[in-house]
Formats: C-alpha cells, sequence, structure tokens
C-alpha cells in the first residue's frame, strides 16, 4: 500500500492540527447524534455527555471513589457529586464501602448503567462500521494504521 502524499496545508504541523481538530469535532458531533433518547429521535438524550462520560469511566476503570472519578474527569468534586447523584438516582451506578477506607466509598456501574453503555458503544460502531464499508481498503488500512496514533494524541 502507498500512502498518498501529504500536500497543502497539512503538509505542516500546524496545518495538520488544524483539518485533524476540524475533521475529528465532525466526527465527534455526528456520533454525539447517535446517543439514545429515552423520549425517542430528536429529544434529548437522558444523560449529558458529563454525566455519559462518568459512567464509561466507572465501567472501564471498575471500582473509583468519587475524586478518582472527579480527578479522572477533570471536573471539581462539587460538579461530580452532582453527577453522581443523578447517575445513582437513574439506578446507573451503585455506592459501597471502600474495601480499605472506612471514610470513602466506591462506585461501580450497575448492571443496567453497563447494559445503557453497551447500547450506545453498539450504535455508533455499528454506524462507524458501515462508513467504513463505504471506504477503500487503503483507505480503512490508512486509518487502522492512524488509529493507535491518534490514541495516543487523546491521552496526551
Amino acid at each position: 500500500m502507498t500512502t498518498p502524499p501529504i500536500r497543502g496545508r497539512a503538509a505542516s504541523a500546524p496545518g495538520l492540527a488544524e483539518e485533524l481538530r476540524i475533521s475529528i469535532a465532525r466526527l465527534s458531533r455526528r456520533l454525539r447524534t447517535l446517543r439514545p433518547s429515552a423520549a425517542g429521535e430528536g429529544v434529548p438524550s437522558p444523560l449529558s455527555l458529563t454525566q455519559f462520560a462518568a459512567l464509561a469511566a466507572i465501567e472501564r476503570h471498575g471500582s473509583m471513589t468519587p475524586r478518582e472519578l472527579a480527578d479522572h474527569e477533570k471536573v471539581q468534586p462539587p460538579s461530580m457529586t452532582r453527577v453522581i447523584a443523578y447517575l445513582e438516582e437513574r439506578g446507573l451506578v451503585a455506592r459501597s464501602p471502600h474495601p480499605t477506607d472506612g471514610r470513602q466509598v466506591v462506585l461501580n456501574a450497575t448492571d443496567e448503567g453497563a447494559a445503557l453503555l453497551a447500547d450506545e458503544r453498539r450504535r455508533k460502531e455499528a454506524w462507524l462500521a458501515m462508513r467504513l464499508g463505504e471506504l477503500t481498503a487503503e483507505e480503512r488500512e490508512i486509518l487502522r494504521r492512524a488509529a493507535p496514533v491518534i490514541d495516543k494524541l487523546s491521552r496526551s
């Protein structure tokens, strides 16, 4: 496979940064439109993006204290307290005693919370798989090779 030459603004680091920023923002917006809605199409999702992110972090990392979750999501603890309360009220997370520190609690995703996340992932991955199927084999290979690099950027 021959990678196409980079031309135009994308040939420079600032130009590539601009093109990636725009493309990733568009893709992110498009994926957000696929979020589930309790009331049906065209009605806002029952969870905010912050609530979804917090639930996903808990599910992905296993037990977390509220402070660890706030630090992970880079929000102030009082803001995270409100997010946790809403998720707990909806039955998506549960509190349990911390195994070594009786002053703290740990949060875990409930089966309902995990199912909600799995449904969202299936919906987004199905949409992406359909779009990827419209690309050429060469374009898919470029994306396959770029995925770890984009992931590395997202973690820095």
